[in-house]
């Protein structure tokens, strides 16, 4: 055990240095050990996932240090206090909370899953996971900014997440049981507090790094398979069916899962789409893919139990895709 606690300390600082080194010279030394010029495409697919990468890695170190936060220094009782008993207060209260929680959608699985553990209630843990993403400052002012001339997508983009998130919310706590987080070998540093050799501060460092290892592997794969996917898609294909109200919204839907892109950049990006898509499509793009994307989806594998883990994907799509057709009919007629 006290092996493979300090492997993970040695893993996380080497981690730590190779990201300073691509921030300040992977500009000058990667193109010179590596020779992309006789494969364009593979270039593209390593230049895409080194900006999923660099983008998304300081989001998960911080899902890790809030998640190690929780277990290690807040009881049980403190949460139970904090939680409203009656199941709808506690999912407006998650919301409110979501507005708070400076967390994307990668980083914040591993902290909703350890609230849970903690006691907190599955279906307000949802409405975390479903809005913490999106309800944010940062997030807000992308979206303004990337639709100035049309903020019917801003405004619609923030009440189609709440809307998801309560009836989510409540789906959740009709029909899911309470035993839906996965057992995993990261519970395996939960002793560590209790090491007589250790203090709570190492404990928080050796859980740290055991919790950003364990989410980090499932990232690392979601990411390599949207930059594939970035880089061999076909936008004319995409051109012909974005008039199509639910063939686009799907397609959007799907294009957001696969790119795995930030909540706080996927604004500019749904952006270049506008002239071609219409504005319930643009928005499954904004609500969905900050939900449910590719490597989210992995993550939550390693943290969820399977059954939960797809009825979670399945609800989502569902409410997601019926509020953004509904969504787009109303701003045609001049709604929002």
């Amino acid at each position: 055990m006290l092996l493979k606690r300090y492997t993970g300390n040695l893993l996380l600082l080497i981690l730590l240095f190779l990201l300073l080194a691509f921030f300040f010279l992977g500009d000058v030394f990667i193109p010179k050990a590596i020779d992309f010029s006789d494969y364009p495409m593979l270039h593209s697919v390593f230049v895409v996932f080194l900006g999923l990468f660099l983008e998304s890695i300081p989001f998960l170190f911080l899902g890790a240090i809030a998640s190690s936060f929780i277990q290690l220094f807040i009881s049980e009782e403190i949460i139970q206090r904090m939680i409203p008993k009656r199941p709808l207060t506690a999912i407006f209260a998650a919301i409110a909370a979501a507005l708070i929680i400076p967390v994307c959608e990668c980083a914040i699985i591993p902290v909703v899953r350890r609230l849970i553990q903690k006691g907190v209630p599955v279906h307000a843990g949802v409405v975390l996971l479903v809005t913490a993403p999106i309800l944010n400052v940062i997030v807000f002012g992308s979206t303004y900014y990337a639709f100035q001339n049309n903020p019917s997508i801003l405004y619609g983009r923030i009440i189609l997440c709440v809307l998801t998130a309560i009836i989510a919310g409540l789906f959740i706590h009709i029909f899911s049981t309470k035993d839906v987080v996965k057992e995993d070998k990261v519970e395996l540093v939960q002793g560590h507090e209790h090491d007589i050799q250790s203090s709570k501060w190492t404990g928080f460092i050796d859980h740290t790094s055991q919790e950003f290892f364990m989410v980090g592997r499932y990232f690392i794969i979601g990411a390599l398979f949207a930059s594939v996917f970035q880089v061999f898609m076909d936008r004319s294909v995409m051109a012909d069916i974005g008039q199509a109200p639910i063939k686009g919204t799907a397609l959007m839907m799907g294009i957001a899962f696969v790119l795995s892109l930030c909540s706080s950049a996927d604004a500019f990006v749904a952006a270049s789409f506008s002239h071609s898509f219409l504005p319930g499509s643009i928005l499954g793009f904004l609500v969905f893919g900050p939900m449910l994307d590719l490597k989210n989806v992995l993550i939550m594998m390693s943290c969820f139990k399977r059954s939960f883990v797809v009825t979670y994907v399945l609800l989502i799509f569902a409410v997601v895709f019926s509020l953004c057709l509904i969504a787009g009919g109303l701003i045609s007629k001049g709604g929002f």
